[in-house]
């Protein structure tokens, strides 16, 4: 459905059984506040690749953002899969899947029919829900159709009290600035390892 995993930890125990739960080439996304140097010991799982990211949150104390998206939000289902998958290989390949948005809700902008800005939930921990998905096709950003989207997940957060958390690529300075002018604040490092059984 998404391709995110979770160890117990960093030993080549878990990592064998991670890797016994994936089909021959599939790849999956994890992160460890460990680096996986135990990988070495796991025959047929290597890693592609590490990624720097930051986590960062809402601030409890932070105030709601006011609603200014002038009916442009719709929730998206399982008819708009592809066209979210499509959406998402543009911004980051392979971190969304045709079943991606069940986790959600996730919430979509259409222009003249083609859905061209998303955001979503992924990761739900009692308390807090994660915002996913976050991204804008490349030809209509500069329009705030990412700040509404943000936003409006705040709100509906909010709304049943839960905090709202994301996380962001290091290098991606554009959306952690973004983020960091809708209020949000880093609450610390976290890697995220490509892994893939051959």
């Amino acid at each position: 459905m998404i391709p995110f995993g979770a160890l117990k930890d960093a030993s080549a125990e878990a990592l064998r059984a991670l890797r016994d739960l994936l089909e021959p080439d599939e790849t999956i996304y994890v992160n460890s506040s460990e680096p996986l140097d135990a990988i070495a010991e796991v025959e047929g799982l290597v890693c592609v690749k590490a990624l720097p990211c930051w986590q960062m949150h809402f601030p409890a104390a932070a105030a709601v953002p006011a609603r200014r998206d002038a009916g442009l939000i719709c929730q998206l289902d399982a008819d708009d899969a592809a066209a979210m998958v499509k959406l998402t290989d543009v911004a980051f390949p392979g971190f969304f899947r045709p079943r991606g948005y069940e986790p959600g809700p996730f919430y979509g902008i259409h222009v003249d029919g083609e859905l061209v800005a998303m955001a979503g939930e992924r990761v739900a921990v009692p308390g807090f829900r994660e915002i996913s998905a976050v991204c804008t096709h490349p030809a209509y950003t500069g329009r705030g159709y990412g700040a509404m989207l943000v936003e409006h997940v705040v709100r509906a957060h909010r709304a049943v009290g839960l905090k709202s958390f994301l996380h962001v690529l290091e290098k991606n300075v554009r959306a952690v600035g973004l983020y960091e002018r809708l209020g949000f604040c880093t609450t610390r490092r976290i890697p995220v390892y490509q892994l893939q059984r051959l």
